[in-house]
């Protein structure tokens, strides 16, 4: 069985970044993108760049265009998450089942309200997050050997990364669970989110079992709290 790898493809950053003294929006959001090659299996993670900006970008930094790609897993189902998920249509999307039952609740109350107020456009842009979900399916405990399913829960309902215990150090694409190196070194979660306290709690699972982190708006990090 050949090892699993990972490559990042696209750094996210937060619109602002209060650990760099930043209180409003001073630049556009979007998410990390990480490409993890499992034996046959290209798993995609959160691709968050417009596809006009993240097709060529995978192409610089793997070598491969869409058509290869089998599965794209999203963290959560913000939509800065998923910017570009209509360029991999011929893949399977998968979310945690708990971030797609509570997102798809959230979406049919919401429609229901935009319907009782007449308001067709937002009825329009409702029903099209709605297809995005509808057209996931619920991620496995374990997608690939040495790829599996870490429910990090608090930012969003049902968060969650990816675990890939290589040898000799196990990696974490963590989501905005671990947003940057700055809120590493804090010990503090990206704000505002669903569940402090269960927000809390993931952040520190994420840091006691990973060795690395792939942060939801930065890059690979080392994690500072573990001795290699």
């Amino acid at each position: 069985m050949a090892a699993v790898t990972f490559r990042v493809i696209s750094i996210g950053t937060l619109a602002a970044n209060p650990h760099w003294g930043e209180r409003g929006a001073v630049r556009p959001p979007h998410a990390t993108t990480t490409l993890i090659v499992a034996d046959k299996m290209k798993i995609l993670v959160d691709p968050s760049l417009p596809a006009q900006a993240l097709v060529p970008r995978l192409v610089e930094r793997a070598g491969i265009g869409p058509d290869q790609i089998t599965h794209v897993f999203l963290t959560c189902l913000n939509p800065i998450h998923r910017r570009g998920i209509l360029a991999f249509e011929h893949a399977q999307w998968l979310v945690c089942e708990r971030e797609r039952e509570a997102i798809g609740v959230q979406l049919v109350n919401s429609i229901k309200e935009a319907h009782d107020a007449n308001d067709e456009d937002l009825v329009k842009t409702i029903g099209q997050e709605i297809a995005v979900v509808q057209r996931t399916v619920a991620a496995p405990d374990k997608l690939a050997v040495g790829v599996d399913l870490f429910p990090l829960p608090g930012v969003t309902p049902g968060l969650a990364g990816l675990l890939l215990p290589g040898v000799g150090a196990t990696t974490l694409v963590a989501g905005d669970a671990v947003p940057t190196v700055e809120h590493l070194s804090a010990g503090q979660v990206m704000s505002p989110c669903y569940d402090l306290e269960a927000a809390r709690e993931s952040f520190s699972e994420a840091i006691e079992i990973a060795d690395w982190l792939v942060c939801g708006r930065d890059n690979l990090i080392p994690n500072q709290s573990r001795r290699f």
